[in-house]
């Protein structure tokens, strides 16, 4: 019987009816549902594409992996550790890290920063020509560093001027007594290169060797704030951790680039998530138009009815027959609304047709299997809903009809 149903609701839908208003408001129902999932699917990929686009800049700037002291602010590793983490099948590349705050002063200009003091194989774990705008990467042996352009703006800094200096200013991490002695310590430095990576990023660190670093916070040969690694592809996080502790003999705190940016990707998905909820209520609020075309084709079936009813058919029969109908209009509207939606993001990636507003910068957008499925099944759920409440209604009808 299921299969007469579904056949009889496959005609009712297929089938042109005698009144054009009847087509008219049938396929009107079908267009702005697959208006309604196009616009949901463009959205939820434009969104994938900004998302993306945003994190581009700190996988540039952030390493595959950090290790971190679980205690305290520095992490203890001698050359011979640094050794045996290189040779770990999980790791490409390390490069040890001392990262404090510093304050700097240019001529008359002051600012507060991350002075990032970084090994001779940090080219190897972050690609710094994607990063170095302007000038040279830092010398091993010199006391210059390079700066992001925003604070090169705040200070008023530029490459290579050596009518000034910029002076690095931070407190004395020796546990030696500072009695009578000065708490901080300033050195001047050369400016030889500028990066840029994003607004925050720019105005938040300064680079300089190793070297320089520990003689800035006064700290000892093998500490380090934490070290950065380059791993091979699908590194498993859990196993690195069990080695890197066995190398280290410490407990150890390893956290991938996903981690490093929690703040931010749990404000992407937050975002990600309001943006789905407000398209999906547009989506309903355009299956009410399902529901409005269900009545009227239940209304055109009226006299159909009464034959069916006449052999046998019984009222659930006529629910699930327009039920079937139901879900027929939506699962066309959607697949085409995919369909067309799936086309007009593959043109903006290879043309590039739309724009950011005031900028020359396509709009970036990423077709993904997830938003696919997200909005086909969204669809299909809320679809199937409003033809559900729609049908209950085919009971007084049948009563006008038998009556």
């Amino acid at each position: 019987m299921n299969n007469v149903n579904y056949k009889i609701a496959w005609r009712y839908f297929f089938s042109k009816s005698k009144q054009t208003v009847i087509n008219r408001i049938s396929n009107l129902a079908v267009f702005i549902i697959l208006v309604a999932t196009c616009s949901l699917l463009i959205v939820l990929s434009a969104f994938s594409g900004l998302k993306d686009y945003g994190l581009s800049f700190t996988n540039v700037f952030d390493p595959d992996f950090r290790i971190l002291p679980s205690k305290g602010k520095q992490i203890y590793v001698d050359s011979i550790a640094i050794n045996e983490l290189k040779s770990l099948s999980e790791i490409v590349e390390i490069s040890p890290i001392i990262e404090e705050k510093v304050f700097l002063s240019f001529e008359e200009k002051n600012h507060v920063a991350f002075l990032k003091g970084v090994g001779k194989n940090y080219e190897a774990v972050i690609p710094i020509d994607s990063i170095l705008s302007i000038g040279e990467w830092i010398n091993p042996e010199s006391s210059s560093v390079v700066i992001g352009f925003g604070i090169a703006e705040i200070l008023g800094a530029s490459v290579y001027d050596y009518s000034s200096f910029l002076k690095i200013t931070a407190p004395k991490a020796s546990k030696r007594s500072l009695i009578n002695k000065k708490p901080f310590t300033s050195f001047p430095s050369s400016v030889v290169g500028l990066y840029q990576v994003s607004e925050d990023i720019d105005k938040k660190y300064i680079f300089t060797n190793l070297s320089f670093a520990k003689n800035i916070f006064d700290l000892e040969q093998n500490n380090f704030s934490f070290i950065e690694i380059k791993s091979q592809s699908n590194t498993d996080i859990s196993i690195l951790k069990e080695k890197v502790e066995k190398i280290l003999n410490a407990d150890v705190k390893i956290k991938s680039r996903s981690d490093m940016n929690e703040a931010i990707q749990k404000m992407m998905q937050t975002e990600n998530l309001a943006v789905y909820l407000i398209f999906t209520l547009i989506l309903i609020i355009a299956l009410f138009n399902l529901s409005g075309a269900l009545l009227i084709i239940i209304m055109d079936k009226k006299r159909q009815l009464k034959i069916l009813t006449a052999i046998g058919l019984e009222k659930l029969a006529f629910r699930k027959i327009f039920f079937y109908v139901g879900c027929l209009i939506t699962f066309v509207g959607g697949v085409l609304g995919i369909i067309i939606g799936c086309i007009i993001i593959l043109f903006q990636r290879e043309f590039q047709f739309i724009k950011v507003p005031g900028t020359e910068l396509a709009y970036p957008v990423i077709l993904e299997f997830e938003n696919l499925l997200l909005v086909f099944f969204t669809l299909i759920f809320f679809g199937s809903m409003a033809s559900l409440v729609t049908v209950k209604n085919i009971s007084f009808i049948n009563k006008s009809f038998n009556s």
